[in-house]
């Protein structure tokens, strides 16, 4: 293996993360302070092979813009909905986005061993997930909006829907925690099955009486979001939703 140098610019959760990752797979990794850079601290920057910029999306051509320009490294950051324009400077450029949430460096660097990941741009991103043990796949530019709202629809959608099932449970009298277990097997058959063969419940049926039971059940201000994933339910079961009476 390639003995390699990455500098992470940024201490927050994606910077500690993947400075922590990488230390334990063996690559040599220098933490550098974003403001320090930004405020004319580019000569400290190490000889390296590859710059990470793990700053917020808004920040990072900014950030970058203080990266001194060396043809010899790479410069690239690991956000979701952002292409490489915004390093249109630097002569080799890559992103590298893993499908991971981060909560903290200690519980991250863990999660990004072994992770998916979006990468685009020179190899070294590649090089990188493999350092991790990680899989990757290919998005250019054209389709980093679409995959990345693919991927805030199965991370934050899926914790916002999780706030809804809390909702609608405390008002049957039930913790949230009851409904964990099948939440996550759920998941595992869609992993195992594919999402529509994994599929149950009434509106997999057919069972339009249930719904509308539900309907009547739940907070008004409940409604519009429990049609809207019957819909998603009725598409994937290729069944069209009846008048469901609401007012």
């Amino acid at each position: 293996m390639t003995e390699r140098h990455v500098t992470v610019v940024g201490g927050g959760r994606a910077g500690g993360s993947f400075a922590g990752a990488l230390g334990e797979a063996g690559w040599t990794v220098t933490s550098v302070d974003r403001a320090l850079l930004a405020s004319g601290g580019a000569d400290s920057l190490p000889q390296c092979d590859l710059v990470l910029l793990c700053v917020p999306d808004a920040a990072i051509e900014e950030v970058s813009l203080a990266v001194p320009v060396d043809s010899s490294r790479v410069v690239a950051h690991c956000a979701g909905s952002v292409g490489l324009e915004v390093l249109s400077r630097h002569p080799a450029r890559a992103s590298v986005h893993p499908l991971v949430s981060l909560p903290d460096p200690e519980v991250g660097a863990g999660r990004l061993r072994g992770a998916w990941f979006a990468v685009s741009g020179d190899p070294l991103a590649a090089e990188l997930v493999e350092a991790l043990g990680g899989r990757f796949v290919e998005v250019d530019d054209g389709r980093r909006a679409a995959y990345h709202a693919a991927a805030v629809v199965a991370s934050n959608h899926l914790v916002a829907l999780m706030g809804q099932v809390e909702r609608i449970a405390a008002s049957a009298g039930v913790p949230l925690e009851a409904f964990i277990d099948l939440a996550q097997g759920s998941l595992d058959n869609a992993a195992s099955l594919g999402p529509a063969a994994a599929l149950t419940g009434p509106v997999s049926r057919g069972d339009w009486s249930t719904v509308r039971s539900h309907l009547a059940a739940i907070d008004e201000s409940e409604r519009d979001a429990y049609v809207a994933l019957v819909t998603a339910a009725a598409r994937l079961a290729g069944r069209d939703v009846p008048d469901l009476g609401r007012r």
